[in-house]
């Protein structure tokens, strides 16, 4: 657990479980397919979780916004309430932009929470995402987010010409730049079959989202690492810059990067007994590249890998069983039942695809029994094109998804 990227609360293994949200499956879900299930892997699935409850959702404050220190009278003075809260949406002057009409606060017909509800009442979509960061090595939630799409606010305004790009910035103190992100126009407009939208979101798990998590309105951008995502967000500038203007670029990352596909452990054994199996699981991020398999593999720590191979392409790896949708989603949700979503069937509920791209899917394994000593154990994703983690995009700030190797000690 890298307890840099997610602040400083000291998580345990088992805090990490409990993090990720509410019951995902019963054991007996599982044994139900696989006959003969080992009972210590039976209960270790048993544990595992999807949704990420609000309240133990970790929260990155790049821009140094410090909201989440604010009292409530200070959040309703900056507009970080809903009876507060304004967006503007207006061209770039500097760029030559042009649009029908300009939404703006001085013009006393920004776009307010009223407006937004009215757009949502017709235009509402419901998506399941996890947000993680560019360079973090696990998660900070994974989260139903409900939302107006973008491209309903920016079609207010009207484009007329000059409009290439837009930019949006969330809240920011006086003596502090905005911190900001940006998007191609087209991106926003227009969303490729059986994708979400770029959306402005107002709920988490079914409930308003506070300002303490982001709220009470964030952009959140399906498939992409959290920079892309502006938490408290009071503007929105079409632009005709062609190029990138996001603040993570300043911070020497691309912000253009799709989320990638890889795996990493839950709870791995530090210590088994030799001669007996052991239970392994974890969770894979499904990224652009969707997910074909998630494997394992083990070898002996006093045979150090070639550095010819630092991929472990030559190891011997072995398939893991990537687990069905829970039953229980979890993450506050009444009974643990989704709400009728873009990713599911209205007829009954469940995933139309599985696993869903841009969140997460469990999965788990039993190690076979060992003899004394020490070894190396590793995870990692197949995806979808048939190419394995960390291939084929390895480069630094690009994404993180280095193999996950781990001490395993059988005595």
């Amino acid at each position: 657990m890298n307890r840099l990227i997610l602040g400083q609360a000291q998580f345990s293994r088992r805090s990490f479980i409990e993090w990720v949200g509410a019951t995902i499956l019963s054991a007996t879900a599982f044994a139900s397919s696989s006959a003969g299930a080992d009972p210590a892997l039976e209960e270790a699935i048993a544990r595992l979780q999807y949704l990420t409850p609000l309240d133990r959702a970790f929260i990155l404050d790049k821009g140094k916004a410090g909201v989440s220190k604010l009292p409530a009278e200070k959040l309703r003075e900056i507009g970080l309430t809903p009876e507060t809260w304004s967006l503007e949406v207006c061209p770039d002057p500097a760029s030559g932009s042009m649009v029908e009409k300009s939404l703006l606060r001085a013009s006393g017909n920004a776009l307010d929470w009223g407006g937004l509800m009215k757009l949502a009442e017709k235009h509402a979509v419901r998506f399941i995402q996890v947000c993680t960061c560019t360079n973090g090595a696990d998660p900070f939630h994974v989260s139903l987010f409900e939302g107006v799409p973008l491209r309903e606010v920016v079609g207010l305004i009207t484009p007329r010409e000059n409009v290439r790009r837009v930019y949006y910035q969330g809240y920011h103190p006086e003596n502090l730049p905005p911190f900001q992100s940006s998007l191609p126009l087209a991106q926003i407009l227009e969303t490729p079959p059986g994708e979400m939208p770029v959306i402005l979101a107002y709920k988490m798990n079914g409930l308003a989202i506070p300002a303490s998590h982001g709220g009470p309105v964030r952009v959140i951008v399906p498939g992409a690492y959290g920079s892309k995502s502006i938490k408290w967000v009071q503007r929105v500038v079409l632009t005709n810059d062609y190029k990138s203007n996001d603040s993570d670029a300043e911070l020497n990352n691309d912000p253009e990067n799709s989320l990638k596909t890889r795996a990493r452990f839950i709870n791995e054994p530090k210590e088994i007994r030799s001669g007996k199996p052991a239970a392994i699981t974890g969770f894979a991020q499904v990224g652009i590249s969707g997910l074909g398999k998630v494997q394992y593999c083990i070898h002996a720590a006093k045979d150090p890998w070639p550095p010819e191979d630092p991929y472990r392409l030559k190891a011997d790896w072995k398939d893991a069983r990537i687990l069905p949708p829970p039953s229980s989603w979890g993450g506050g949700l009444p009974g643990g039942k989704l709400p009728e979503t873009n990713q599911t069937d209205p007829q009954n509920g469940t995933p139309l695809h599985w696993p869903l791209r841009y969140a997460i899917v469990h999965w788990a394994a039993l190690l076979p029994a060992l003899q004394a000593g020490s070894y190396e154990l590793c995870c990692r994703t197949v995806d979808g094109n048939g190419i394995a983690q960390p291939l084929p995009r390895t480069l630094p700030r690009t994404g993180y998804n280095a193999l996950q190797i781990v001490t395993v000690v059988s005595s």
